[in-house]
């Protein structure tokens, strides 16, 4: 009660054991409290592309305390300060968005540690240091922040093998609509092109011995976990929802 929790996703990834996740695009804690039934090893609470906040978030990391369910926090930009403050509300897990090279990535692992390891401003009064509770929470949190960084444009593909050998990097996540527009198929992230080239990020991560995800939010994702993906996600809330509810419909229209 009074100790750091360990991080067994971080573990995972390390491990490159399988992990399977929901992203979460609606700030609402009920929704998550929700699906946390359902058998996910992880879910992703998205700041980039939602109205979701830091009170938000601080909801829905409580509504995974005491469940098998990780959290992962995508912060909206590669910064100090966001990484700071969803790390102080409690997030173990941060991913941060359309890192290009193994420079950005060496600064956001930074961002997350204590000095001297790096320069993530210092304070044990948060949720994150148990409201001071946690005793070894400084000689212990830098050993336990997961982060994931996301590669989503030429550069980053360009740049992939030193960006996975990053010391703190614990995996690397395709954006594939990024990707597929920066690859000149705006739209088109399932053309044979970027699926050839996610098909060799993943084949560099895992030769650089770095755990490889990627979000598949239509929930296609076989071909991704064939290919050695781990940390993968099989679906969106969003997704599931609007399926489900065009479904009911359209059984009752025709």
């Amino acid at each position: 009660m009074y100790s750091l929790p360990v991080n067994t996703f971080k573990q995972a990834l390390r491990a490159q054991q399988r992990q399977l996740g929901l992203w979460i695009n609606f700030p609402y804690a009920p929704i998550t409290e929700c699906l946390t039934g359902s058998g996910f090893d992880w879910m992703l609470f998205d700041m980039e592309h939602t109205p979701n906040d830091l009170e938000h978030v601080g909801q829905q990391l409580l509504a995974l305390r005491g469940t098998p369910v990780q959290p992962v926090v995508r912060v909206p930009v590669h910064d100090m300060a966001w990484i700071k403050r969803v790390l102080d509300a409690g997030a173990p897990n941060v991913m941060i968005p359309n890192i290009r090279t193994a420079a950005e990535a060496a600064e956001a692992v930074s961002w997350t540690r204590f000095a001297p390891e790096g320069q993530r401003g210092v304070a044990g009064s948060t949720r994150a240091g148990g409201w001071t509770r946690f005793k070894d929470y400084m000689a212990r949190a830098n050993d336990e922040i997961g982060v994931i960084v996301q590669i989503e444009s030429r550069e980053a593909l360009d740049n992939l093998d030193a960006i996975c050998r990053v010391p703190g990097i614990d995996a690397v996540f395709i954006g594939p609509s990024d990707l597929a527009a920066s690859l000149g198929h705006r739209g088109g992230a399932a053309r044979p092109q970027v699926q050839a080239e996610i098909a060799k990020a993943i084949a560099t991560a895992r030769a650089a011995g770095c755990a490889i995800g990627i979000l598949a939010a239509d929930g296609k994702a076989e071909h991704y976990l064939e290919a050695g993906a781990t940390m993968v996600g099989i679906g969106t809330d969003l997704h599931l929802l609007v399926a489900a509810a065009d479904a009911l419909v359209a059984r009752f229209r025709s």
